[in-house]
């Protein structure tokens, strides 16, 4: 006889288990694999209007960043904003343009005075002859150079109409700062921002109004970066720093500025095309940036930005020029205006003063740069990294002090030797 199954609950009613079960927690998201939007490029200031010269007292010239303290009174301050506003309005004043959008006619008599002044210098270069000493390092003949220059200088401002001995004391010296230095037979992007304070200066005397900007990046720019080169080959000026206070070039910064916001919506010069030799061939004569990579890798005996210029070869990859020039305004400010072991040599005047506190040279017994002994006092330590440093007082925050051969000098010694065109690396490159 079989026995009829009878069902149990449990078969036909499962158990409720949701109370067993852990609750189900929505899935936080991970950080983002994208990078993080970059922070915004520091903006323009307003450039203050010229001061009253009436009653004006003008002073010498003196390094008055002399401490932690007097560098964040000076980032603090409107001088600092007045740099800003003036290096970036002429950055701004040249976006979007070629050099030959300025016409012959439309360049000022200022700016034409400017140009003349330079042409002399390069006169006074043609008769100061560098000796053939077989050295890669500085030639000495540059001092006398620059001696020759400091002679001139009151004659080439009396062609700006400025013969006032107290002005033109404070404004020329500015001037000869931006040939090199005479000690340590060097040249950095440091001279090349003293170049650009003498221009300030003459805008704060209102002969560069803002009407001549973009003249002074795409006129007087060029003339005075022609003739640093042929200063550069003469007396092979060794760089200031390795590759730069940037890392961008041995001795110049502002080109790449300047020539980022030239090519910033260039319908066809992408910034890829620094690798293309003919676009550099072709272009190099309009456009700032091309015409300062040309003469890198002009000067330099590997062929490849990848292998003496990594830093340029690395812009390179930038999706766009305003990428560029978004990090070039960052380095300006980071690189040189917080940067304490460069802004140390910076010099203050009347029309570029210093902040009420700043200390001051004889504070501390300074005497002038060019007074002081060869590299300063020695200072060797370990950072954080436990990398040793062993620092003098030399350069425009160059590390450790090692000199760099200029790469200008051994394509000079090789061409003399009939070797110029063998490839090979330059040290500390």
């Amino acid at each position: 006889m079989t026995v009829p199954e009878t069902s149990s609950p449990s078969a036909t009613h499962p158990p409720d288990l949701s109370a067993t079960l852990p609750k189900l927690i929505p899935r936080k998201r991970g950080p983002s694999s994208r990078e993080p939007p970059s922070a915004p490029p520091p903006p323009t200031p307003s450039l203050p209007s010229p001061p009253s010269l009436q009653s004006h007292t003008y002073t010498p010239l003196s390094r008055r960043i002399l401490s932690p303290a007097d560098h964040e009174l000076f980032l603090k301050g409107p001088t600092c904003t007045l740099v800003r506003a003036f290096v970036f309005g002429v950055s701004d004043s040249v976006r979007d343009k070629a050099r030959s959008s300025v016409k012959e006619d439309e360049i000022s008599p200022t700016v034409n005075k400017i140009l003349n002044i330079l042409k002399e210098a390069e006169g006074v270069l043609e008769n100061c002859p560098p000796e053939d000493t077989g050295s890669r390092f500085g030639n000495p003949v540059f001092r006398t150079f620059l001696d020759e220059i400091a002679a001139a200088l009151p004659t080439w401002h009396a062609e700006l109409s400025l013969t006032d001995p107290a002005q033109v004391a404070e404004i020329s010296e500015y001037l000869h700062h931006s040939f090199g230095n005479k000690r340590r037979i060097d040249y950095g992007s440091g001279h090349e921002l003293n170049f650009f304070l003498w221009l300030l200066c003459l805008n704060r005397l209102d002969l560069l109004p803002p009407s001549t900007f973009p003249s002074l990046a795409l006129v007087v720019l060029p003339a005075y970066l022609d003739l640093m080169r042929k200063i550069q080959a003469a007396y092979y000026l060794e760089p200031a720093g390795s590759h730069g206070v940037w890392g961008l070039d041995d001795y110049q910064f502002l080109p790449f500025l300047f020539g980022a916001a030239q090519l910033l919506h260039h319908p066809y010069i992408t910034p890829k095309a620094v690798h293309n030799p003919l676009v550099l061939e072709e272009e190099s004569r309009n456009y700032l940036y091309l015409n300062q990579v040309s003469f890198v890798n002009s000067v330099k005996n590997v062929e490849g930005l990848r292998w003496h210029s990594p830093m340029l070869d690395d812009i390179s990859a930038a999706k766009s020029w305003a990428k560029i020039e978004s990090g070039m305004r960052k380095m300006f400010v980071k690189e040189i205006l917080e940067k304490l072991p460069v802004m140390q040599h910076f010099l203050f005047g009347s029309l570029i003063p210093a902040e009420e506190g700043m200390s001051k040279e004889e504070d501390f017994g300074l005497e002038s740069e060019e007074k002081e002994d060869e590299g300063g006092e020695v200072k060797v330590f370990d950072d954080e990294g436990g990398k040793r440093h062993v620092h003098g007082g030399i350069g425009w925050g160059d590390c450790c002090g090692i000199r760099v051969p200029a790469a200008v000098g051994a394509e000079g010694e090789e061409k003399k030797m009939g070797t110029g065109n063998r490839l090979r690396r330059v040290p500390f490159d």
